[in-house]
């Protein structure tokens, strides 16, 4: 009987020390918030993926993914301290917030490649300069950007273009146009609504060498804990090899709560163009790790908008970003062999 008694009270004692375990393990998770740039679609999906999957909180994370949108600018909240991470769209983002005197610095770039693309109706274009000729359907943002860059390096006219509203029907009406759009959307559009697939000119092959899907966070929080920084950005990582590699449903169901008019054809579309693309694993993430920046490639990238016009050249353009968090290959091991 003693002999019993015994042996429930070490299973009592071994379950409350279990409780406690459990209760001390939830306590010691970091809450983050981490802010998007737009509603939630595929392009965010290592970072849903890594909230669904558990990789957050495996690495002591609790995080809350605040979805951007049409009417939200969550990178106002990452300064001001109500978020503490930002998805920025790419590198000229940085820069500005060095010239705007702005605290923040970017401490990952998820996505090796800008999924900027210019589309043209089949035969009316087979290089990118072949678009000159084209009327070009591109945004204001577009205009003060990536166009300098092209009027620069390949002599297009401004004279040509005209405004890009976000919707695909002018593009669709007229098949001397060319329109803006991102690779893992707009063609998944046209091919849909007009039936054809368009011609696919990814401004990233063609030398627009900014990286885009940044982390930013704050200056401040990069000094006063670098351990949580390095958690976020690892996690991320793992996410993204996950979601790339891996099972995505997890990711793409929590996408779908957050934005219920994503369809499964769009996302597994999506999916399909960052692999096939080399958007997300491609360059020095190949050998680096997802997540990876160099000096070399800020460099490029800075003096070729200071010659398009686009960045002041007097700003050091240093300060826009830290690689202190990327380049130790987390994740290499999930990569298909």
């Amino acid at each position: 009987m003693q002999f019993m008694r015994t042996l429930r009270l070490i299973a009592f004692s071994a379950a409350i020390v279990a409780i406690a375990a459990s209760a001390a393990s939830a306590q010691t998770l970091d809450k983050v918030r981490f802010g998007t740039n737009w509603v939630a679609e595929a392009e965010h999906g290592g970072y849903y993926q890594a909230v669904a999957d558990g990789t957050y909180k495996k690495y002591g994370l609790d995080v809350e993914i605040v979805p951007g949108g049409p009417n939200v600018n969550n990178r106002l909240l990452l300064p001001v301290g109500k978020l503490d991470f930002f998805m920025s769209a790419n590198s000229l983002q940085s820069f500005d917030a060095v010239e705007q005197n702005i605290p923040t610095i970017a401490v990952a770039a998820s996505f090796q490649k800008d999924p900027q693309v210019l589309l043209a109706h089949p035969g009316k274009a087979k290089k990118l300069e072949d678009l000159k000729k084209l009327t070009l359907l591109v945004s204001k943002e577009g205009v003060a950007s990536y166009f300098q860059w092209l009027k620069a390096d390949y002599g297009f006219d401004e004279a040509k273009v005209r405004p890009y509203t976000f919707n695909p029907q002018p593009f669709l009406a007229d098949e001397n146009t060319a329109m803006q759009g991102y690779v893992t959307s707009e063609p998944f559009a046209i091919e849909t609504q007009g039936k054809f697939k368009p011609e696919i000119f990814l401004l990233a092959d063609h030398g627009f060498n900014t990286y885009s899907t940044l982390i930013e966070t704050r200056r401040d929080l990069v000094e006063k804990n670098p351990g949580l920084v390095q958690r976020f950005v690892d996690a991320s990582a793992i996410g993204w090899y996950n979601y790339l590699y891996g099972d995505s449903r997890p990711g793409n169901d929590l996408i779908k709560k957050h934005n219920p008019e994503m369809s499964d054809a769009l996302i597994a579309y999506s999916i399909g163009k960052m692999k096939d693309y080399g958007i997300v694993d491609s360059g020095d993430a190949e050998t680096l790790g997802i997540g990876a920046m160099t000096d070399a490639r800020m460099k490029a990238f800075f003096d070729k908008m200071v010659r398009a016009g686009v960045v002041n050249g007097k700003i050091d353009y240093r300060k826009a970003y830290t690689l202190q968090f990327v380049n130790k290959g987390v994740g290499l091991n999930l990569r298909p062999k």
